[in-house]
């Protein structure tokens, strides 16, 4: 079966089916508490043992419990790999695999098609984030006779957007963080996520058929959600591309 499916557990947090292999974008498993200064305010909808196997973790980064927090980190060994930044992998260790930005690997087996894992650049936050927020990546996801998955981690730069079109043509899917994150104690009022009318021009400027925004529910510091959304996207007049999920609803593309 060459369908995408698309499961939202919560957050950032999601399980696709792609080319016969099964991804999870950024774990959040822990319950609704205070972790390292971030409030979550529910639960997955979905927990590891009901979505097991899992054969990569995609993960933007490391460095923020909204991303991986405790319980995500600890079903990391539990997957086959994890495809981070290079220093997340070095802070990881185990099966993470650090991959800088442009950079790709395979992964596939005979049964199946080989995915192309493609590194890509993203900012949290405006440009010189980096010094307070970390590094972070997204990634694309292509095979052959399959549709490209662009998967945008915490990317509030537009720019880089533009830059990931004009390296890999057309995008299919793209799985947005949106959310619109403020942190104003640590870096003002930069939006450290898409807010939803960025979202919404990323999904122009990408030429995708699907948005699918995630990580803009479940926190406190998310200050934009789905009526937001909505409203962006109607008012750029692609709400016909919009495909909002909630907590444990599954969509195949």
């Amino acid at each position: 079966m060459n369908n995408l499916v698309i499961q939202l557990i919560g957050g950032p947090t999601a399980v696709l089916e792609y080319a016969g292999l099964r991804w999870l974008t950024d774990p959040a498993f822990s319950p609704p508490g205070e972790y390292t200064g971030l409030v979550k305010t529910s639960g997955p909808a979905l927990h590891p043992e009901e979505i097991e196997p899992i054969d990569v973790v995609l993960l933007s980064h490391d460095q923020h419990s909204d991303n991986l927090d405790p319980e995500g980190r600890a079903f990391l060994p539990r997957a086959g790999r994890v495809l981070t930044t290079p220093g997340g992998a070095q802070r990881l260790g185990g099966n993470a695999v650090g991959l800088e930005p442009w950079s790709s690997i395979i992964i596939g087996s005979s049964e199946h098609p080989s995915v192309t894992v493609t590194a890509v650049p993203a900012r949290h936050g405006p440009e010189g984030a980096e010094r307070v927020t970390g590094v972070v990546i997204g990634f694309l996801l292509s095979a052959p006779g399959l549709e490209t998955v662009y998967l945008s981690g915490d990317n509030a730069s537009l720019d880089l957007v533009r830059a990931i079109a004009e390296h890999a043509g057309e995008i299919d899917v793209a799985v947005l963080h949106a959310g619109a994150v403020q942190r104003p104690a640590e870096i003002g009022c930069a939006y450290l996520t898409l807010s939803s009318d960025h979202a919404a021009d990323a999904t122009k400027i990408l030429g995708a058929r699907v948005a699918i925004p995630i990580h803009f529910e479940g926190w406190s510091h998310f200050t934009q959600g789905a009526d937001a959304l909505r409203a962006a996207f109607l008012g750029n007049s692609i709400h016909e591309r919009l495909v909002l999920l909630r907590p444990g609803e599954r969509v195949v593309l």
